[in-house]
């Protein structure tokens, strides 16, 4: 599966409480949340990724809480994955739980530009720039992984698994 999408670039240690600042933790619809994804670091933010984007990030993105509404947010608002340097392990399965990619990409931080395109193949971990023309290495995904996010997430994935009696 390759994903692709214009980059929005965040740097080191972007917390939960601006992914998704506290006051909007009120909100159960995704849709909700969506709008005021990265509010705490971009208000405009929703309306940028509202396309479908891909956020890049530099070291332990997803740090602070564990909200499970952080990685929603992003989700439903258009981001199509996340690529960092490290994530903070809870945001990370949090992310692929919803179904929301995220890989571990060492060096994109510095290699990639807000507004660069990215092809993210997930199979492979191979991540090319199509603006410059450079390729980056991500971490594979496991083919458990890829299958919760094939399925939509964790819980389409059990439906599905219990349906098909695997």
């Amino acid at each position: 599966m390759t994903i692709k999408g214009k980059v929005i670039k965040f740097g080191d240690n972007v917390d939960t409480d601006v992914i998704l600042p506290g006051p909007y933790l009120v909100h159960t619809d995704p849709y909700e949340l969506a709008k005021h994804a990265m509010a705490g670091l971009d208000p405009e933010f929703a309306e940028k990724a509202a396309d479908g984007v891909i956020v890049v990030g530099g070291k332990n993105f997803g740090c602070g809480s564990s909200r499970e509404q952080a990685p929603i947010a992003l989700k439903y608002s258009g981001v199509k994955c996340v690529l960092a340097e490290s994530f903070a392990r809870i945001f990370y399965r949090n992310a692929i739980t919803i179904g929301l990619p995220v890989l571990v990409c060492s060096g994109v931080s510095g290699k990639v530009e807000e507004g660069d395109v990215l092809a993210v193949d997930l199979q492979s971990g191979e991540v090319e720039d199509k603006t410059s023309g450079s390729v980056l290495e991500a971490t594979r995904l496991p083919e458990f992984i890829m299958e919760i996010l094939d399925d939509g997430g964790l819980i389409e994935h059990l439906k599905r698994r219990i349906e098909t009696n695997e």
